[in-house]
């Protein structure tokens, strides 16, 4: 075979010796054909008229370069084999020289230590057997990448373009839902931290409360049978008579303001309570000042309340109010005697201000004006964050119960007295103190 392609070659003419002297191209076009070496290397040539041209030359050219690329691999291919063939038959020749000199008189192969080909047998039967069985697993194994590769190209060519969009789009869908439950946790857990925050703070202020309320009751209450059995005496007209509660309020959005109170001062009893803070010194009054009715400022925006308490007895008295619509409400002895709205509406509490009891304040925590101070005495003063129902303050009013409040508790250690001839005295038993006793 290679003896075939050595004897041989290609002897190409392209326009005899005209395009080799130089001379222009005549519009004549020729082919090339494989000569024998003992041929004649004349110029065997045939024209060809002049049919082939633009499309078709490209073709023909095109073939030409294909046919010398098949005849180039084809020689390698041939070296290669040569060089196999070569190497085999020098193993083969060096296996039968060295099995010659091993051959025992009766004609047996005998036993050598070393294999000279390494994976030849000793026994040539046993050789062309192993070559055998050789050639057969690497045929095995080629059918097999062979089977393997039919059926990747066929699966390959039937449906991978449409798993990978179904896949694709079943992990678009998974992926939203992701997104969707991720948001809805995220606005869960902020309406859940808001809540939580509000339901700490509410019950931090209540458990507050009770431990003012059990250390006033484990120390004893000082003179009085209980922490919040006093009252608080201011009984004259002066701008330096008062008390002073320690505690401040926070900021709050609702509140009810309720207390025991008694006077007969006369025009208007005064300011009992008073709540001011940086840059507002009337953040909360309760004042009765001329002949005006009790007035109730929050923010100096002013509400007149229906409340009549000059006449020397003693009146439990609550205001309740919420900062949506600035609504109000006024208790008289358990009873409602009063509504509104439109009183600072939407304005906030402001909290750590100063809370005085019988003077209003000018400047927060002082200047005050002997003729707004009040006369009387007070007693129970509680502040809560909500705005308390009828039923609690109805059961306070009439002795039936007694609730403390959960911003301010009315404690004889939380209330300072200044002033000489202000102080803190027992109070009278509950049912001593309604205006029907």
């Amino acid at each position: 075979m290679s003896s075939t392609f050595l004897g041989s070659f290609f002897f190409c003419v392209l326009g005899c010796s005209q395009l080799a002297n130089g001379q222009p191209d005549d519009g004549k076009r020729y082919i090339c054909r494989a000569v024998p070496l003992s041929g004649d290397a004349s110029c065997p040539v045939t024209l060809l008229p002049e049919l082939y041209t633009g499309s078709q030359e490209e073709e023909l050219r095109n073939t030409v370069m294909q046919l010398r690329e098949t005849i180039l691999q084809q020689k390698e291919n041939i070296s290669k084999q040569q060089g196999a063939i070569n190497e085999l038959t020098t193993k083969l020749s060096l296996c039968a020289a060295a099995t010659g000199e091993k051959k025992t008189k009766g004609g047996s192969w005998a036993k050598e230590k070393q294999n000279t080909m390494g994976d030849v047998p000793r026994d040539p039967n046993d050789t062309v057997e192993g070559l055998g069985k050789t050639m057969k697993g690497l045929k095995d194994r080629l059918e097999n990448l062979e089977q393997q590769q039919m059926r990747a190209n066929i699966s390959g060519a039937s449906f991978p373009s449409e798993l990978r969009e179904l896949l694709q789009r079943r992990l678009e869908e998974l992926e939203k839902q992701l997104l969707r439950k991720v948001s809805n946790l995220e606005e869960e857990k902020g309406i859940l931290s808001n809540a939580t925050a509000t339901y700490r703070l509410k019950t931090e202020s209540t458990v507050n409360a009770l431990v003012n309320r059990i250390s006033e009751l484990e120390k004893g209450g000082g003179d009085f049978k209980s922490p919040e059995q006093f009252k608080l005496s201011l009984p004259l007209r002066t701008n330096y008579l008062y008390g002073r509660i320690i505690t401040s309020l926070p900021e709050m959005y609702a509140f009810t303001l309720c207390m025991r109170i008694k006077s007969s001062a006369s025009p208007g009893i005064g300011t009992p309570f008073s709540y001011g803070v940086p840059g507002q010194a009337n953040e909360i009054v309760l004042i009765e000042w001329g002949n005006n009715p009790i007035e109730l400022l929050i923010n100096d925006k002013v509400a007149q309340l229906p409340l009549e308490v000059r006449d020397g007895k003693w009146h439990h008295i609550c205001i309740s109010w919420t900062t949506r619509d600035g609504q109000w409400e006024a208790y008289q002895d358990g009873v409602k005697l009063g509504t509104g709205d439109n009183l600072a509406a939407w304005h906030p509490i402001k909290p750590g201000g100063v809370i005085i009891l019988g003077q209003e304040q000018d400047v927060v925590g002082g200047r005050f004006d002997a003729g707004q101070a009040f006369v009387g005495e007070l007693s129970q003063v509680n502040i809560w964050d909500r705005v308390l129902k009828p039923v609690e303050v109805l059961s306070m009013a009439n002795c039936s119960a007694y609730i403390p409040g959960n911003v301010i508790s009315w404690l004889a250690s939380n209330v300072e007295v200044f002033g000489r001839g202000a102080f803190k005295k027992p109070l009278e038993m509950c049912q001593e103190l309604l205006p029907n006793s």
